[in-house]
């Protein structure tokens, strides 16, 4: 398969740094997410993929899903052009605050103090070179939403985006998903 890797993979990075909240609940994830990028670039990788996926056997869907699950992530289309993404998150990773990050390369994020419901997160990343900043909400341990900018390079043009993003609790059960460790 074919895609804007250095899109995606900064879209998986501002999904796993998106779920870092300083209380969340051990469990099952999920983070529903919109982007929009300034060249319309991470759309077209977006349906590009989802268009890939559907025309896989189940045989070759099932294996996808499997290999994704193993490292700790399970994604499917969301409504609106979206895409959910499915996390395990242990009790040992919520006590530390920590949560699977799925990004490639060298990256480094900064989360503020949580102020009230909100905290404000960054990071910077060299491979694929991209930064972000954004806003998070949060409702207890088992919800959030969440904007985010985030600003990468691709084909050596710089490419903006958003993100808004929602992230609920499932279950304390996760499922055939592993937390990537």
């Amino acid at each position: 398969m074919k895609f804007n890797t250095a899109l995606l993979a900064a879209a998986a990075l501002a999904l796993a740094t998106g779920a870092a909240a300083q209380t969340t609940k051990p469990g099952l994830w999920e983070i529903t997410n919109k982007m929009q990028s300034s060249s319309g670039e991470m759309e077209k990788a977006m349906a590009s993929m989802e268009k890939q996926l559907a025309g896989m056997s189940p045989e070759q869907r099932k294996q996808m899903q499997d290999m994704m699950a193993k490292q700790g992530v399970s994604m499917g289309p969301g409504a609106g052009g979206g895409m959910n993404v499915k996390m395990c998150i242990t009790k040992e990773m919520a006590e530390r605050n920590e949560m699977p990050q799925q990004q490639q390369g060298d990256c480094k994020t900064t989360q503020s103090a949580r102020s009230g419901n909100t905290m404000k997160i960054s990071y910077v990343c060299t491979q694929p070179p991209s930064s972000g900043e954004g806003v998070m909400t949060f409702n207890g341990d088992t919800a959030y939403t969440m904007k985010m900018n985030t600003t990468s390079t691709v084909k050596g043009k710089p490419e903006k985006m958003t993100m808004d993003a929602a992230g609920k609790w499932l279950s304390a059960d996760c499922g055939n998903i592993k937390p990537k460790k």
